[in-house]
């Protein structure tokens, strides 16, 4: 009777234990992500969407498509990127491995010399292994064994460390396809500026011949008598401002084609290109879509939605901490103070097999902490995918509205640069007659060139904005 009531009591206080053990601390209410986006950009609520397209139809120019070809495999922070993706699957294998059984074998031997008066040195000296046969001294021992552990995942710990470890593979994947995308982009990017810093050095080389025929004719004048040495001085000075500004832009010339080939990944070299006609040059005809297609279209977007399911799945990890965890282990093997001895079966054979529940019961603080900390991360991931969702939709209203700008103010420059490629000849012809101040002339001469600069820039942007676009829409990656 009294036996029983110890293990009644034995019984109650484990029980006990076991219960405090399970509980929770204060819990964490997670926040829930709003995945809303407006229905449409502006009032456009067409469905086709540009982002489709693969980059080398968007990208019809060969040496451009050849450069990102190029960028693709040589780029360093890509391949950086792409090791990154490796890394991630090798975590897939190490956590799977832990929710499966290990089995390790191990072997041993050793040797052991008992004192004479001691209990085992006595118990040895009286004890015999067979007839004759007088206890080994010093007693060698050597074991061959195989030994097996295995962790029951009953609250599923491992296997949502595995899921969240093949998210953050998930995850990875769409940052090397974000990766790309931006790369793409900043390739074209600066092969369009490179272009057109092209076109704006031959612009300012020919508007440096039609000055310095300018200036011949205002020499004329000067011995005509017409006009004083300021005049002849005036036009020699903007012959020389314009001669001295075409190196500036050879700079920048030199720096964007090295600003390509470090996205190339190769040395300085010139950077082949088809600068003509760029001012005539049609941009991409870019559709939108509406807004919703950018959370399957954007990598980014992708990436944020992995690495915020992988940061619930870690939460629940967390607080599987707080169970009881079950572990089961076995062994069989060999064991004998001889070699001779060592594998007779079954006088040498040993085994064993056992079962253990172990619970945490005092000081919790680490795993606590732990737990804490997956509930912060998981709100971070929340805020996190909302601000990229966000950030998606603004860069993409944005290009729209800048195309739709773009394509207005480029008409009304082209015009400006009309009117003002007239007024060259007008001025200049004025002039000769003796109906405009020279001033006339050098002005006219001056606006004429900042405006065909001011055109070439606006193309640029153009091209700026499509390629932005198409980026911002989620294009380039597939």
């Amino acid at each position: 009777m009294r036996k029983k009531r110890i293990v009644m009591y034995l019984g109650i206080v484990c029980t006990s234990l076991l219960y405090t053990a399970c509980t929770l601390p204060s819990s964490l209410v997670p926040r829930a992500e709003n995945k809303s986006t407006p229905p449409a950009y502006y009032a456009s609520k067409d469905t086709v969407n540009t982002a489709s397209v693969k980059w080398r139809e968007f990208f019809t120019d060969p040496y451009l498509a050849a450069l990102i070809d190029t960028a693709l495999k040589n780029n360093q922070e890509f391949n950086i990127m792409v090791q990154e993706i490796n890394i991630a699957k090798n975590e897939i294998r190490a956590r799977k491995g832990e929710y499966l059984p290990f089995v390790d074998i191990h072997a041993g031997a050793g040797v052991e010399k008992t004192g004479r008066y001691t209990r085992l040195g006595a118990v040895e000296e009286t004890d015999e292994i067979a007839p004759g046969k007088a206890f080994p001294d010093p007693l060698t021992d050597i074991m061959v064994s195989a030994n097996a552990s295995w962790e029951l995942d009953v609250w599923r710990k491992l296997r949502n460390a595995k899921k969240s470890a093949v998210l953050r593979y998930l995850s990875t994947v769409d940052g090397r396809n974000f990766m790309a995308t931006n790369l793409i982009a900043e390739i074209a990017n600066s092969y369009y500026e490179l272009v057109a810093l092209d076109n704006q050095l031959e612009i300012l080389k020919h508007n440096i011949d039609i000055q310095q025929d300018a200036l011949e004719i205002v020499k004329l004048e000067k011995q005509a008598a017409k006009v004083t040495e300021l005049a002849v001085r005036k036009f020699e000075a903007e012959v020389l401002k314009n001669q001295s500004r075409q190196y500036y832009i050879i700079q920048q010339i030199t720096e964007t084609e090295n600003e390509i080939n470090f996205l190339v990944g190769r040395f300085p070299q010139p950077v082949p290109r088809n600068s003509q006609g760029f001012t005539a040059m049609v941009p991409y005809a870019v559709q939108a879509g509406i807004p919703s297609q950018l959370l399957a279209n954007r990598p980014d977007i992708r990436q944020a939605e992995q690495q915020l399911i992988a940061s619930k799945l870690d939460v629940k990890v967390a607080k599987a901490n707080f169970y009881p965890s079950f572990r089961i282990t076995a062994g069989i093997g060999y064991q004998a103070f001889n070699t001779h001895y060592l594998f007779q079966t079954p006088a040498s054979m040993l085994y064993s097999a056992a079962g253990e529940l172990v619970a945490p019961l005092i000081n919790r603080n680490a795993i606590k902490a732990y737990y804490y900390s997956a509930n912060a991360k998981q709100i971070q991931n929340v805020y996190n995918y909302e601000r990229t969702i966000l950030n998606a939709y603004i860069e993409v209203a944005n290009q729209v509205s800048n195309i739709s700008n773009l394509e207005k103010s480029y008409d009304l420059k082209a015009k400006q640069v009309q009117a003002l490629t007239q007024s060259i000849n007008i001025s200049t012809g004025l002039f000769k007659s003796a109906r405009a101040d020279y001033m006339e002339v050098l002005l006219t001469q001056r606006d004429a060139l900042d405006s065909r600069f001011e055109l070439i820039e606006t193309k640029m942007q153009q091209m700026h904005a499509v390629v932005n676009i198409y980026r911002a829409l989620g294009g380039g990656w597939n």
